[in-house]
This record gives structure tokens, C-alpha cells and sequence, in this order.
């Protein structure tokens, strides 16, 4: 039996006392209840009263089944492969991981480095300003979410089955703890593990996957994609091409145009990484209760309407770092990511607004251009480097300044690696400053401290929220809208938005491959 309670944070540290609960929810005698398992939990600090929502399933006798907990049997595939990825994030992942369950071999092509040596990149740009435009915080093995905080909650849920893939990470050394948390989180400091553990799978049963492989374009024959081009000189051969490039290849992008595939610009969102104490967040969320060991750090969640546009957080890091994440040498990015255990001293958060037609023209674009969005991000993460004096220190003003319109004179302490520079984010954002700038106003009266609070600083920018482009695929067959024989895929091609919904849209293509082998 499956019941719904809302209790006290204590009684998710006290089973019996939850057992108790669950009872008395499910009008059901204490004494025919002989366990139970956690299903679902979530925190509901609404009108000012902290409970958990839990969903528990109760053992009335009949023992409850276990959970999955080993990876799915693979067939041993031989032969040149069918299928050519481009892209080892997670959406190529778990597309080779579903074709190879339905007998199909595919291998997939990175441009970037395995997880374990693209550790020694990221390290190298953190702590001495070195970027490897190939292997960085955007580029490598599992993409952009491996080294970028590992975030699995998704609203797109009519997308696919996420509890497939939740289940597919846990079998892959992932906590269990994903299966139960309405808002799952692997943690940089373990996800890469997990990924490192599939591909190690799916090499035992001869999927392969070519690092360090950059595709330079596309081979069409008779109006088809037919293979790769790749920057070496090589060239490959298979019935389908799977584009899963992750945002931030523009490249890719741009020759998937080239080789006649519709590509459109898509709406995105860009602005600042805010970042404040998570004390001070624990507090604003939990009150007294903050702190507590079942509550952990808290989170938060903004939707607004300010000046006209949409403005909302992006990717909260609740006890997390926020990170140098460039693709491109010469232009600042930002963006943020939590351990495991979300224990730092700070919390992260991206602070964006709205870019469509109406913003592009504001900056003198063509909103007809399909890679508009695109000029604009290189516009101003270039504008953004200049600003920090280079190195990828990182521009940064207070809130209360940006809400001003004034330059800061101190900065307070952030998680950033790289050293700061104060510099006035608002001009830099020129036409996006008025709606965040109204934002952080009304948010002060809702959030006391969020914008005037001593330790409240924003960093810039927050340029990679989404691709800003969409290649046109056919709702049914998945294949390039004038190029048959290429799936766009994930991120990337304007497909999803996160870890979770990226590894769906790898599983939707793969299961349209299948259907059209």
C-alpha cells in the first residue's frame, strides 16, 4: 500500500515514528504494518511552516519487491557500427545505451577528453586561467552536467520515463538516494564515476566511443547524411548520423546548417550568477528549523515578471561553487555546481531573463537570423572577459549595486576560483538589466536580505542557460526537417534543458532509429 503523509522534518530520522504516521494516514492498524520503504520526499516550507512531503510504500504482509539495482544485459555487438554519435554528454549516452539493448552498435565521437584526464583541464583553468577549448567544463565526457553540479530534476516529465534512467545511474553507482529526492542530485564529486562506469558497459559489448575526436561536418550523399567528417581528415560512413553536441557547440551547429538541415533561432535566457551565504538562505527557507539534519541546504525557486520580460533562477546550488565555464578562449562564462553533499558555505544560483525576438533587436540584431542568439552570447561573454581584465576573472558587482546602477567599492568573499573584478554588470548587460534590476527590487520586499544583504554579489555572465538555436527534426520520424538521416539530439539541437531531460531525448531518438532500421 502507497500513502501520501506530510510530517515533521523529525520524523524522517525516526522510522517507527514515521511508520506510525503513515499509519494512521492509511487507516490501517499500527500492528499490521511490518516495514516500509521511502518512495518519494520533498521539503513544503509553504505559509511559513517547514514539513516533508512524503510517499511511503507500507509492507502489510506481502514483503515489498526490491528496486532494481544492476545495469541491463547487453548483446555482444560486432561490425562496422550503424549508428555515428556526435557527442558524449547524455544524451549520446544513453542513446548508444538504448540502441545497444535493441542489437543496434554505435559509437560515439568527443571532441573532448575521457572524465578522468578532463579533470587535469578543468584544474589547470581554475587555477591558472589555462582553457583547453576542447576539454573544459563544457566539453567531454558526459557534457556539460559531469563536472557542472550533476542535477537530474526535470519538469519535462512527458518527455520519456525518468524513472528508467534514474534507475539506469543507480545501477551504475549512483546513490540511491536519486530514486527518493523530488529534486535528485548525483554531485559533481560522484556522477563522473557513474558515467565512467557505463561507458565501461557498453565497451564490453563493443560500443565504442573516440575521444578527443572532433566532427568537422557532415557527409551527404543524394540529400542524405550518410557520415562524418572528421578534423583529423578521416572520414565515416553509417546509415544515420545522431547530433547530441551539447549547447555550447557552435560549431556543430553552424555545419549542420551548412549541410542543408533547417536550423532556427530558439528563445533562451542570459544574465548573472548570483551567489549568497547558504546560512542566509537556510534561514530565509527553513526559519528555526534551519539547519536541521533531514532539511540539508536549502534550495530556492523565482519566477517573475519585471519590465516587461520574464526573469527567473536557473540551476541553484545549494551549498555549491561557482565555476569558470568557457568553451571559447577570450570570452567569461559562468555557471555553478554542488558536491554531493551540498556542504559549502555558499549557495549559487543563475539569475536570467528572457532573450527572444524583442531582445535581439534591442541589440541591433536580426531577429531573422537563425544564429542571432548566438552573436549576442559571443557579444557579450567577449565584453564580459574584457571587463574582468582577462584570465577568466570573473566581473562582479554586489546586488545591491547592480539594483542601483552603481560600480561596487569592496566585494565580498564568493566560491569562485579565479579572482574578481568589480566592474558594472548592468551596463555590461545593456538592455537585459532593467527586468533583473526590477527583479532584485520586488525580491528584496519578498526576501528580505536577498539583494541588500552584505554578502550578496552577482557574477558574470550566465550565458549557457540553453541553446540558443533549435535544428527543425519531424515530430514522428525524429529526423532533420531537409536532411534525412541525421537526428538532431539533446541540448544542443534544442531538445532539452538538464541532465535528465537530455538523456531522455537520447533514448526518444534511439527508439525512432530502431522503429526506421
Amino acid at each position: 500500500m502507497i500513502v501520501d503523509v506530510l510530517v515533521h522534518p523529525d520524523l524522517l530520522l525516526d522510522e517507527a515514528g514515521l511508520r506510525a504516521a503513515a499509519a494512521r494516514e492509511a487507516a490501517v492498524p499500527l500492528r499490521d504494518v511490518e516495514g516500509l520503504r521511502l518512495l518519494r520526499r520533498s521539503v513544503d516550507a509553504r505559509r511559513g511552516r517547514v514539513r516533508i512531503a512524503a510517499r511511503v510504500e507500507l509492507d502489510l504482509g506481502q514483503g515489498l519487491p526490491p528496486a532494481p539495482a544492476t545495469p541491463p544485459a547487453l548483446p555482444t555487438l560486432r561490425g562496422a557500427p550503424e549508428v555515428l554519435i556526435v557527442g558524449a554528454g547524455p544524451t549520446g549516452l544513453f542513446c548508444a545505451w538504448e540502441l545497444a539493448q535493441r542489437g543496434i552498435r554505435a559509437t560515439r565521437h568527443e571532441r573532448g577528453k575521457a572524465e578522468r584526464p578532463r579533470r587535469r583541464s578543468l584544474a589547470a583553468l581554475t587555477r591558472r586561467g589555462d582553457l583547453n577549448p576542447e576539454s573544459n567544463y563544457g566539453f567531454g565526457e558526459g557534457g556539460a552536467g559531469t563536472f557542472s553540479d550533476g542535477k537530474l530534476y526535470t519538469r519535462a516529465k512527458k518527455r520519456g520515463d525518468t524513472t528508467r534512467v534514474l534507475d539506469a545511474l543507480v545501477a551504475y553507482g549512483a546513490p540511491e538516494a536519486i530514486r527518493v529526492d523530488a529534486r535528485p542530485h548525483i554531485g559533481t564529486n560522484k556522477l563522473p564515476g557513474v558515467i565512467g562506469a557505463m561507458r565501461a558497459h557498453l565497451e564490453s559489448a563493443g560500443v565504442d566511443v573516440a575521444f578527443e575526436t572532433r566532427a568537422a561536418g557532415l557527409r551527404v550523399e543524394g540529400g542524405r547524411a550518410t557520415g562524418l567528417r572528421l578534423a583529423d581528415g578521416r572520414t565515416l560512413d553509417a546509415r544515420a548520423v545522431v547530433v547530441a553536441p551539447g549547447h555550447s557547440a557552435r560549431d556543430v551547429q553552424r555545419f549542420v546548417a551548412g549541410a542543408g538541415a533547417e536550423v532556427r533561432f530558439k528563445p533562451f535566457a542570459l544574465g548573472v550568477r548570483v551567489e549568497h551565504r547558504q546560512a542566509f538562505v537556510d534561514h530565509l527557507q527553513f526559519g528555526e528549523l534551519a539547519g536541521h539534519p533531514a532539511l540539508g541546504a536549502a534550495a530556492y525557486r523565482l519566477t517573475l515578471q519585471a519590465a516587461g520580460a520574464g526573469v527567473f533562477s536557473f540551476c541553484m546550488c545549494p551549498g555549491g561553487f561557482i565555476c569558470p565555464a568557457a568553451t571559447d578562449r577570450g570570452m567569461q562564462v559562468v555557471n555553478g555546481w554542488s558536491p554531493s553533499k551540498r556542504s559549502g558555505r555558499f549557495a549559487n544560483s543563475g539569475f536570467v531573463t528572457e532573450v527572444g525576438e524583442a531582445q535581439l533587436a534591442a541589440f541591433g540584431l536580426d531577429p531573422a537570423d537563425r544564429f542571432a542568439g548566438v552573436t549576442l552570447q559571443q557579444r557579450l561573454e567577449s565584453a564580459a572577459y574584457e571587463a574582468g581584465g582577462g584570465s577568466y576573472v570573473a566581473p562582479a558587482q554586489r546586488l545591491s549595486d547592480f539594483a542601483a546602477g552603481r560600480l561596487s567599492g569592496s566585494l565580498p568573499d564568493t566560491s569562485y576560483p579565479r579572482p574578481l573584478e568589480s566592474v558594472r554588470l548592468d551596463a555590461l548587460l545593456g538592455p537585459l538589466a532593467p527586468p533583473l534590476r526590477a527583479a532584485l527590487g520586488r525580491l528584496e520586499t519578498r526576501m528580505p536580505g536577498f539583494t541588500a544583504g552584505a554578502d550578496a554579489v552577482a557574477l558574470g555572465i550566465e550565458s549557457r542557460t540553453s541553446s540558443p538555436v533549435r535544428m527543425v527534426r519531424d515530430a514522428e520520424r525524429l529526423e532533420a526537417a531537409g536532411l534525412p538521416g541525421l537526428y538532431p539530439a539533446g541540448e544542443g539541437a534544442g531538445y532539452a534543458g538538464g541532465i535528465m531531460s537530455a538523456a531522455l531525448d537520447g533514448i526518444r531518438v534511439a527508439r525512432a532509429l530502431a522503429r526506421a532500421a
